[in-house]
């Protein structure tokens, strides 16, 4: 909802389990803490429904026909709740354009919900996770399972244009610029950060882009030790334009609230207009950015 303190929303963050099942049990758990109507939008964090699931394509191709348990579990959520949902990531084994995604791999699929239970916008993850870490895993390869996305998307709802991005992509400051001269006001961030590079990064990561384009930036997140054998760092964040943080949630499941002050925002880009050069538009243009819904 919006008032005249500004949108209210509310970010979840979660220690989601490889089992769909349990992942939107514990997922249900933290919505029951928001009433209807109580907030404009709702923000999950990366693999919401199965976190290192051992098959994605398995749970990729139950979602892929606009149906299946999560997307069925997120049209009704948005509509109880009177709510848009921001739904992080799950697999899913078709493009955007309805093409099966070749060799057997998944799309990183970031679906924006309105309150009518409508799927409105979806975003691919464009950045794969494919390092070494030092913790218990050590080498991520996300490329052997997923297929990376193309087009950027920016979503226009009721409060806010949101831009979406997920994890990994936040390394990459061009893409946000790409969608602030698409009209971002807000970016979105699911995450499921490692425990060693979210200590490390994240919030100095978070707060550089949100200072860059004058945008709040919305980061659910997942959290802690996980049945898969990972630890992911927590820390879901909202931060202001200026790079302040408005509201942080360090460790476990639960939910944050916070609002955006569009005002702040307005103030922000009038006085340090760094994100409406013409550098932005030319970079914009030379790339051959797209929405993707």
């Amino acid at each position: 909802m919006k008032n005249s303190e500004g949108v209210a929303i509310a970010v979840i963050q979660l220690n989601s389990s490889f089992d769909v099942s349990r992942s939107l049990k514990a997922l249900d758990l933290q919505l029951q803490k928001i009433t209807p109507g109580e907030v404009a939008a709702i923000f999950l964090p990366e693999n919401f429904a199965a976190l290192a699931a051992p098959s994605p394509l398995a749970i990729g191709q139950r979602e892929a026909g606009g149906k299946g348990p999560i997307r069925d579990y997120l049209k009704q959520q948005s509509r109880s709740l009177e709510a848009y949902i921001f739904a992080g990531t799950l697999p899913l084994a078709v493009r955007p354009d309805g093409q099966p995604v070749p060799e057997g791999r998944v799309r990183a699929a970031s679906f924006v919900l309105d309150p009518g239970g409508r799927e409105v916008a979806r975003y691919d993850k464009k950045h794969l996770f494919d390092v070494f870490v030092e913790d218990g895993q050590g080498q991520y390869l996300e490329s052997a399972t997923f297929e990376p996305g193309q087009a950027l998307c920016v979503s226009e709802t009721t409060f806010g244009a949101v831009g979406l991005s997920v994890c990994y992509d936040l390394r990459f400051p061009e893409l946000y610029r790409s969608l602030t001269a698409m009209g971002a006001e807000i970016i979105s961030v699911p995450s499921a950060f490692t425990q060693v590079t979210g200590k490390a990064h994240f919030e100095v990561l978070l707060r550089a882009r949100a200072i860059e384009n004058g945008c709040f930036v919305v980061a659910a997140c997942q959290a802690g030790a996980h049945d898969s054998g990972r630890e992911t760092f927590g820390h879901s964040m909202v931060v202001s334009p200026w790079g302040s943080i408005i509201a942080v949630l360090p460790e476990g499941e639960g939910v944050l609230k916070a609002s955006l002050d569009f005002e702040e925002l307005h103030r922000f880009r009038a006085q340090i207009p760094s994100w409406h050069s013409p550098s932005v538009a030319d970079h914009l243009k030379a790339s051959g950015t797209e929405t993707a819904f």
